[in-house]
């Protein structure tokens, strides 16, 4: 029996929605056959699959440089891969830690800047700043002239920075213990922002900073963090960094499945023009299976639904672990049976996208390949839709009935 979730995804035509994903697609088309271009998609693929990502983070003595490295690539201080963190400045020099699922994204833990001799010049100089894309400067405490004269030294190289007053549920658990019946968490976090703003506003036009417990990602400013960092990035970048990203708000969800869906028609067309072979089992329908099982496992991976991340996510919210991954009900391994078994469910109702395929000029071409292309097309739509889905349901538990952890909606500013 067909599944009645690609019924219903085909309910309306796809031809709009494959029109809209890119440009890129009308003008390969153009050149031809599809299996004559097949290797100029596959190039764009490995570039967008590829792209380097350098991060340098930088800031004082016990500041959480090296935690928040950890943090952000889904690790604890006590993981193997960890960035070492002390309390006294133990990086003397540039420390590359890759993302342990991306490795072309990697993060720099560089020398701190607490020292009382700092130069702002000498110190680029010293980490080579054409190696990082972004710079991210951290303090537990209040901002220093440092900070500001880096900052300058930075945007006149034209990087970009962003500034991260960390260690902030350390100050507000000590005024909720100096003062609790007067306490009040707002007062706290617009008291700590306006003394940022007032410590930098010297050197520093309108300067923004973002309030963190790296130990809380889901609490504060670190989903605004995030979405003004993938807003800043371009193109191949951007991709990069949003897969890389941890997963804890709706609106880095949404752009992660918006970047993932745009290049669908890409993945689509190369797992069906480049070393295709008959799918076992499924009529007319030729592709390169280990391809999609990859690609499958990439959509679940980077919306935090591989078993680490689910771990690490149940630990952060303080949930039951087994209440988080009946949350994330889609399959916990993607294996060739349940691949081909999509790619059969996909078949029986994909023709009528081919007929449309047909009915247009450029993308015709992509009906050459049959049934195959509408088949492979279809089964990327329907699970990265399901992933979306579950990684919407991991995350609602795991903040469910916590009054402390709110799944960040969409920021206002």
């Amino acid at each position: 029996m067909v599944s009645r979730v690609f019924q219903s995804s085909l309910s309306q035509s796809k031809i709009p929605e494959l029109w809209r994903d890119t440009s890129a697609l009308k003008g390969a088309l153009k050149e031809g056959n599809l299996s004559a271009v097949a290797t100029k998609l596959q190039a764009t693929l490995h570039s967008l699959e590829n792209a380097r990502l350098g991060i340098g983070i930088t800031g004082g003595t016990g500041s959480g440089r090296s935690t928040f490295v950890n943090t952000i690539r889904g690790l604890g201080d006590e993981d193997p891969k960890s960035a070492y963190t002390v309390v006294v400045e133990m990086t003397v020099g540039r420390t590359p830690y890759a993302h342990p699922k991306y490795p072309n994204v990697v993060m720099w833990d560089l020398p701190g800047i607490s020292t009382p001799t700092f130069q702002a010049e000498k110190y680029l100089q010293r980490v080579l700043p054409a190696r990082y894309d972004f710079f991210i400067t951290t303090t537990s405490e209040s901002f220093i002239a440092h900070h500001a004269q880096l900052a300058c030294e930075i945007l006149q190289l034209g990087k970009r920075f962003y500034l991260i007053r960390s260690k902030v549920d350390v100050d507000i658990a000590a005024s909720h213990s100096r003062r609790p019946s007067t306490f009040s968490e707002d007062r706290v976090l617009s008291q700590i922002r306006e003394d940022c703003w007032r410590r930098l506003e010297g050197g520093l036009k309108d300067p923004k900073v973002f309030l963190l417990s790296m130990f809380e990602l889901g609490k504060y400013d670190f989903h605004l963090l995030e979405e003004l960092m993938v807003k800043d990035l371009e193109s191949h970048k951007r991709h990069a960094l949003l897969l890389a990203m941890p997963t804890i708000s709706k609106p880095i969800l949404e752009k992660k499945a918006a970047s993932l869906q745009q290049h669908i028609w890409l993945v689509a067309a190369v797992a069906c023009g480049v070393n295709p072979s008959p799918v076992p089992g499924v009529q007319d329908v030729a592709c390169d299976l280990h391809m999609l099982i990859n690609c499958l496992e990439g959509y679940r991976r980077s919306f935090g639904l591989d078993k680490d991340s689910l771990v690490t996510l149940a630990g952060q919210a303080g949930q039951p672990l087994h209440k988080i991954l009946e949350a994330a009900q889609g399959p916990k391994t993607v294996t060739e049976a349940l691949v081909v078994e999509l790619l059969g469910q996909a078949s029986q109702v994909a023709s009528a996208f081919t007929q449309e395929l047909l009915s247009v000029p450029i993308l015709g071409t992509l009906a050459t390949c049959g049934l195959s292309f509408a088949t492979i097309y279809q089964v990327l739509c329907t699970a990265l839709d399901e992933a979306v889905k579950d990684a919407q349901g991991a995350l609602l538990q795991a903040f469910l009935d916590n009054s402390d952890h709110k799944l960040p909606e969409r920021s206002s500013q």
